[in-house]
């Protein structure tokens, strides 16, 4: 009778549980939870899925031994055979104590196991992973949130410092553009010699100012130059300019004409050395003392200028490449009989600029080598097909016709000399002989004509040894390519420069004779 109450109450139980935690199926069937919201994942969570995994791996075990599975309870029809073998093996006292364990059991865990049947149900025909999977993909999602989350606080940092960087920059940019540049106050200190060049721009002479420190920065002079037109005018060169200058001061010190240094001027036909007029007495300068005037720095008694003494003994030095003497030159400069005028004719007529500031051998190998140049600009180096004549021989040949003809009689006198030349004559020209003299005219005496000297043509055939004058660019080309003819003599007949040319001896004699009547070949002496 027990046995049965017990029973009655325990479906009786089992009903009340069904119907109060009951769920609808159907409608957890047609819900679409489209949500990807990831549950927040906890340890509680964790533990549960671990009990839930022993669980599950420990439910075949228990069949084995007969006992019920967890979290599930037993229905009517399952427990009642077992009460009935514990009524034959314990009595009504075993039944009810398993009665009892059964509803401790079913109150336990009935409600919770309905609603996870139902989930797990529910979960299958959506194809939804279990809870485990889903607790520990969203633990992987979790920290890859946070570790992208930090990677996206460092880059926010670095484009923060990056910007940082770039704003202070700028704003010194900014602050350098307006602001005023760096300039001196003054006073001024001891010159400093700045070469312009050829096509130099207001800001790259303003860099080369700053470079010797004539000014604080190169803006300054920039600046100051930019609002002086006349800086247009400036012509390349060497200029002598106070250091530590202000501007404005330097620019207007730049302008003006006593601030260039280092300018030479060599006149046609110019010797190396002095001379003596015989009629007048007056000393024509020679281009070492046109050197010495043009090195002068600065004014009184702080002026520093080289002399003419120097200059000689520098032009007389045995190393030929410190003096800039050019390859095609050396071997006959170096057979030179007289050292001092070794250098004769490798400075050409023109203007010239050198740094005065250098040494006397450093200023005469800028004038020597500069001067190559100019001459093998004309085709020096590949002349004398036709006059037989080597490059150094074609320079003094030019020497001769610079000191013997005016510009339009140039390529005639050439003509004579490559004529004379290979008719193996001696050339006979006065300028030969006056320019081992130390007092010139244009008339020789019979005494200057017989003096031998290694310059003197009318002692000895051929060319000279050296040059005698620096020749022009026009006296090099009528050398290079002689008019044609067959003269053999010119003599100049008045002093307006008629010069007549002739092949006939006889007929040479008849115009020295209107020379001398001229008055042109009277000596002073």
């Amino acid at each position: 009778m027990t046995d049965r109450w017990a029973r009655a109450e325990e479906r009786f139980r089992q009903r009340e549980a069904e119907r109060r935690y009951r769920r609808n199926d159907q409608a957890w069937e047609d819900y679409d939870d489209d949500t990807t919201v990831i549950p927040r994942y906890t340890d509680e969570d964790h533990e549960e899925v671990l009990a839930a995994e022993r669980s599950r791996r420990a439910a075949p075990q228990r069949a084995e031994r007969g006992e019920p599975r967890r979290g599930r309870p037993q229905r009517a029809e399952e427990a009642e055979p077992r009460r009935s073998r514990g009524d034959g093996l314990g009595g009504g006292r075993s039944g009810a104590a398993s009665a009892r364990s059964g509803r401790a059991r079913s109150e336990r865990g009935g409600s919770r196991t309905d609603e996870e049947r139902a989930e797990s149900r529910s979960e299958r025909r959506r194809g939804a992973p279990s809870r485990g999977r889903r607790s520990r993909a969203a633990s992987r999602k979790a920290a890859e949130r946070k570790k992208r989350r930090r990677n996206l606080w460092l880059i926010g940092a670095l484009f923060v410092a990056l910007f940082a960087g770039a704003a202070v920059f700028a704003g010194m940019k900014v602050v350098k553009m307006f602001g005023a540049p760096e300039d001196f106050a003054g006073p001024v200190g001891p010159l400093v010699v700045v070469q312009v060049h050829p096509g130099d721009t207001s800001n790259q002479i303003a860099e080369e100012m700053h470079k010797k420190g004539i000014v604080a920065s190169s803006e300054a002079f920039f600046q100051a130059a930019v609002r002086n037109s006349n800086m247009n005018s400036v012509q390349p060169g060497y200029y002598a300019i106070p250091s530590h200058s202000p501007s404005t001061q330097a620019v207007t010190a730049l302008l003006g004409k006593s601030s260039r240094v280092g300018n030479l001027v060599v006149s046609e036909g110019r010797q190396l050395h002095d001379q003596q007029d015989v009629n007048t007495g007056s000393r024509k300068d020679g281009i070492y003392r046109k050197i010495a005037d043009a090195s002068c720095v600065g004014t009184g008694t702080n002026q520093k200028c080289l002399t003419y003494d120097q200059l000689d003994a520098a032009g007389a030095g045995a190393d030929l490449t410190a003096l800039g003497v050019p390859s095609w030159a050396e071997q006959r400069v170096r057979d030179v009989p007289d050292r001092t005028r070794q250098l004769e004719g490798l400075i050409a007529a023109g203007t010239w600029d050198f740094d005065p500031s250098g040494s006397p051998e450093q200023i005469l190998k800028q004038l020597v080598s500069a001067s190559a140049r100019s001459y093998e600009s004309t085709g020096l180096l590949q002349s004398g097909a036709e006059t037989k004549l080597n490059p150094y021989q074609t320079l003094i040949a030019a020497s001769l016709v610079e000191r013997e003809a005016l510009p339009q009689d140039m390529g005639k006198v050439a003509r004579v000399i490559v004529n004379r030349l290979a008719d193996n004559q001696p050339l006979q020209f006065d300028s030969t002989v006056n320019y081992a003299l130390d007092r010139t005219e244009v008339a020789t005496t019979d005494t200057d004509r017989a003096k031998r000297t290694p310059w003197n043509t009318y002692a000895m055939p051929g060319l000279p040894a050296t040059p005698i004058s620096a020749p022009s660019l026009n006296a090099l080309r009528a050398v290079e390519n002689p008019e044609p003819g067959t003269w053999l003599y010119f003599v100049t007949v008045d002093k307006q420069g008629t010069t007549l040319f002739t092949e006939s001896y006889s007929e040479h004699l008849r115009n020295i004779e209107k020379a001398r009547q001229s008055g042109i070949l009277d000596s002073g002496r």
